[in-house]
């Protein structure tokens, strides 16, 4: 699935990103609003990992939701 199809439709892809990454807050998800690079950010920010990481778990992430 593209990203701007995750934007689109993020209030029924919060839960499943909730899923995914536990450590997220549901404040984070809203502030978030479907911006991929917020996303990233926020991941690393909370699993203290490098952008490169973060991204590779979003683009597998993103491939399962379809």
């Amino acid at each position: 699935m593209n990203w701007d199809q995750i934007k689109g439709k993020w209030m029924q892809f919060k839960g499943k990103a909730k899923e995914q990454w536990g450590d997220l807050t549901d404040d984070d998800l809203d502030r978030i609003e479907g911006n991929r690079d917020q996303l990233v950010g926020r991941i690393q920010e909370r699993y203290g990992i490098a952008k490169e990481q973060a991204e590779r778990q979003i683009d597998d992430w993103s491939r399962r939701l379809t």
